[in-house]
């Protein structure tokens, strides 16, 4: 086992779990650099996720953090998108070219997110933002691709809910974090339902301790005391320049 991958796989429970994500995307474009099987990618980002998201979901919610009327309508529609997206037969060179442009897209949103929030002519009513159609149509659509790639969605859904000033932050994260572990365990039941799951228990057990005990400190500093602002900032440069990379090397 690479001690490495161990020490990156920590860092970014760490760094993904103190804004309420599993951090499915960057576990993706790490193991990318290595010469796994790349239905193996997926499973071990899809389970990391539901490690770290298990306690940061169970963090929010015992401090009041998530607001269940609210956050049903986006996993009701997402938890099926996510398992039909996951059951698409991708061939190798076609999923990473669609990770590498969901990770760029991903990095640019996140960069952008104040200056689209200012810009936004989205009103802070309480009768929009408690839409359920509204909500629905936002998580099905991240759902959908959250299953196709292997990630929660948490790092589309999040920047978005800030966009459209759906809630405060806290909130924010905490619909983030269950977001993901129901898409999470969603997507991982759509791989299995159709024979295509790989699995590695060696491997996802030395990675699965690493991200448990990353998550944990990351969620518990979330939140109590920890700072946003430069942690997204941090995670949207390495989203983008993972998925540059990948589209660089699979596209060019």
């Amino acid at each position: 086992m690479d001690y490495e991958l161990i020490f990156f796989f920590f860092a970014i429970a760490f760094l993904y779990s103190s804004v309420g994500f599993g951090g499915g995307s960057s576990y993706l474009a790490i193991l990318s650099l290595y010469s796994f099987e790349y239905r193996l990618l997926r499973t071990i980002a899809l389970v990391c996720n539901l490690i770290v998201v298990s306690g940061g979901t169970y963090l929010f919610a015992k401090q009041g953090h998530i607001k269940w009327k609210k956050t049903l309508p986006l996993v009701l529609v997402s938890v099926p998108l996510a398992f039909l997206g996951a059951r698409i037969p991708f061939k190798e060179n076609v999923f990473f070219i669609i990770l590498g442009s969901t990770l760029a897209v991903a990095g640019i949103i996140m960069l952008l997110e104040d200056y689209l929030r200012k810009a936004s002519i989205e009103k802070a009513s309480k009768e929009k933002k408690d839409m359920p159609i509204v909500n629905g149509a936002i998580g099905g659509g991240i759902g959908l691709l959250a299953g196709s790639v292997g990630i929660g969605g948490g790092i589309f859904l999040s920047p978005l809910l800030h966009i459209i000033h759906w809630d405060k932050a806290k909130t924010i994260a905490g619909t983030a974090s269950f977001f993901i572990l129901i898409n999470s365990a969603s997507g991982l039941a759509g791989q299995l339902s159709q024979d295509n799951l790989a699995f590695d228990f060696e491997m996802i057990l030395y990675l699965g301790l690493s991200v448990l005990l990353g998550g944990q400190l990351g969620s518990r500093l979330s939140v109590f005391k920890l700072s946003q602002k430069k942690v997204k900032m941090l995670t949207a440069l390495l989203v983008l320049f993972a998925g540059g990379r990948l589209l660089l090397k699979y596209l060019g």
